[in-house]
């Protein structure tokens, strides 16, 4: 029902499976292989992302595909490096990739533009075709995820993911067709939203005071837009670590009193995630697992795969207790659908 607190951000959660489908579709498959052949004939030596919010997180994935399935270095790049202090790094061998569900935020498109100026090769990842940021850069995917609803990101960040795996997939095969196995990714993603787990898990955090979420490797993106999702919807504080960078002091602060989100894949990510769950259960920290074999469980897959599936809950979750915590996630305080920075 229109205006009923938190209608937009479930509307938009469910379309997800939607969203998956039609950039699966071979129109939008060709016009990324389009795009992943000019890189694989101009051949970077690395790859420098440049985002802002929720599509920095999306960002964070991509470095991680970058490096992991092309064997090039990549990083996110600071912005403010370019609009603040007036940098101008020589990215004439590297892909500069901007990340943006609007494309509207200023620095962003200077990023690009000055990338672009310097010889790099400049692409734009939107949700919005004819944005600044599409038009200061030479390629451009659109992410098709439509008209976003609620202010809290989720459709369009789950539709940035999958462009981007889309990307490196087809950039790997040199300009070809993405892996089979991404066609099962819509079906998958209505299986997880059918569940109801997380709305149950809501009322175990009504009144936590802060959280942690964590995760390694590709879930590592995972808990960190988890954490962003909990704090403009819910008002909670909640700090995102690397499996590995918890171990590494922030550790201390767990408790029972302090609640854990903690992502769990079965590959080689989640496999570096058991000293860290071990030495979680050693402070009897309250610890809720999301993965295959977790409590907010989703489909077994390629860990690469599994960032589009581990949100999806945490999303819900989001959402489930920003509502029993007497707010509306659709319209957080203070926050506004595009938010310009320079």
């Amino acid at each position: 029902m229109v205006g009923t607190p938190g209608a937009g951000m479930a509307a938009d959660i469910a379309e997800q499976p939607e969203v998956y489908a039609r950039l699966l579709e071979p129109a939008h498959v060709e016009a990324v292989a389009r795009a992943a052949a000019v890189i694989a004939d101009r051949r970077p030596r690395h790859v420098v992302l440049t985002a802002r919010g929720t599509s920095d997180h999306a960002a964070l994935y991509g470095a991680y595909l970058t490096e992991i399935r092309l064997g090039l270095p990549a990083g996110l790049a600071s912005p403010s490096a370019v609009t603040v202090y007036g940098a101008r790094p020589d990215l004439s061998h590297a892909l500069v990739v901007g990340v943006s569900q609007s494309g509207g935020s200023p620095d962003l498109t200077e990023v690009v533009r000055v990338a672009r100026e310097s010889g790099a090769l400049t692409l734009a990842i939107t949700n919005n075709p004819d944005s600044p940021l599409a038009g200061a850069a030479e390629l451009s995917v659109d992410v098709a995820a439509g008209h976003e609803r609620a202010v809290a990101a989720t459709k369009t960040y789950t539709a940035e993911l999958l462009a981007l795996l889309l990307l490196v997939e087809s950039v790997r095969a040199g300009g070809g067709r993405p892996p089979a196995e991404l066609a099962a990714l819509p079906d998958l993603a209505a299986r997880v939203l059918a569940g109801t787990a997380p709305e149950a898990a809501a009322g175990r955090y009504r009144f936590a005071a802060r959280l942690v979420t964590t995760g390694r490797g590709y879930a590592y993106a995972t808990a960190r837009e988890a954490a962003l999702k909990l704090m403009e919807t819910s008002y909670l504080p909640a700090l995102a670590f690397s499996g590995a960078d918890l171990l590494h002091g922030p550790l201390a602060m767990t408790d029972p009193d302090v609640p854990v989100l903690a992502v769990v894949g079965s590959g080689p990510g989640g496999e570096a995630m058991g000293d860290v769950l071990a030495r979680l259960r050693e402070r009897k920290a309250d610890v809720l697992t999301v993965g295959a074999r977790g409590e907010l469980a989703v489909p077994d897959v390629d860990e690469r795969l599994a960032p589009l599936l581990d949100i999806l809950p945490l999303q819900r979750l989001a959402l489930a207790l920003a509502l029993a915590r007497g707010e509306d996630p659709d319209a957080p305080r203070g926050l506004k659908k595009v938010t310009s920075t320079l």
